[in-house]
């Protein structure tokens, strides 16, 4: 699958190798890279999975990568609802509301 100049892609880079780690992580967090996946529109004429890319992000930002997706989406969320939570807002109104009387 090809994307094309202007395509939404997402890339991938290591920015820094273990070694290169800030001292006071945590052990575990020093011994692995930190990866680096960003989101953009590819700058290049065309492109295909895994070739060497430049994306432009959204802010304007030129970052260069290896291109792992084309159109990518939003895969995170919030998490199933808390039903505490649900309901927090109304009350706090109505509070609010009892207090302006």
């Amino acid at each position: 699958m090809k994307a094309f100049k202007g395509d939404w892609v997402q890339i991938y880079f290591i920015a820094l190798e273990p070694d290169e780690r800030a001292e006071h992580l945590p052990e575990d967090t020093k011994k692995v890279p930190l990866e680096v996946r960003i989101k953009g529109f590819l700058m290049n004429e065309e492109a295909e999975i895994n070739d060497e890319v430049i994306i432009k992000t959204v802010i304007g930002r030129e970052v260069k990568g290896k291109m792992i997706e084309i159109n990518p989406v939003y895969k995170h969320n919030f998490g199933e609802p808390i039903p505490e939570l649900l309901n927090i807002s109304n009350e706090l109104l109505s509070i609010l509301e009892e207090g302006e009387e």
